[in-house]
């Protein structure tokens, strides 16, 4: 059948769902308690079929995982003039988005802060400053294009999501 990465992964979260319901029961029914002379209250299981039931679902979970992994590995998107297959730009968005957090620290700083140190051993001198040691201007502006590319790739990766199909094994 052909799908979307979107439904894709809904459908892998509907798989993941369904198989924690089967792993619940097989936790709840491979045991019951009961007191001597009472009638005990057995639930319902049966190894063979939910084995069978996980089993099948976790088939159709690897067949699915690796659909979307070949996709990913040869669909491509444009993003301005580069063009990515959707697993590298995935890690790429990552990258950048690691780097945005830093750079994010670093434009909220300010030029020259005073420093909260005092000494117990000597007595306090001067106050100590510290001093940011790079152009702040460029780090805002690098700040502003990663995070215009980023919103660019995202975009991209959502339109491929939304609209390329590709082929699963029933």
């Amino acid at each position: 059948m052909k799908v979307t990465s979107a439904i894709a992964n809904k459908m892998l979260r509907q798989l993941e769902e369904d198989k924690n319901f089967f792993l619940d029961k097989e936790n709840t029914g491979t045991f019951y308690t009961a007191a001597l002379g009472e009638e005990p209250v057995i639930p319902e299981y049966d190894y063979a079929e939910t084995a069978a039931q996980i089993e099948e679902i976790d088939l159709k979970v690897s067949r699915l995982r690796h659909a979307i992994n070949l996709s990913n590995a040869t669909n491509k998107v444009k993003v301005d003039d580069e063009e990515y297959t959707i697993d590298v730009l995935l890690v790429r968005m990552a990258q950048l988005s690691r780097r945005k957090n830093f750079l994010d620290k670093l434009r909220k700083q300010q030029e020259k802060t005073r420093t909260d140190r005092f000494s117990y051993i000597r007595e306090a001198k001067a106050p100590e400053y510290n001093y940011i040691n790079y152009d702040l201007a460029l780090i805002k502006s690098e700040f502003a294009r990663i995070s215009d590319l980023i919103l660019k790739m995202q975009t991209a990766l959502d339109y491929y999501n939304q609209t390329v199909e590709f082929e699963v094994e029933a």
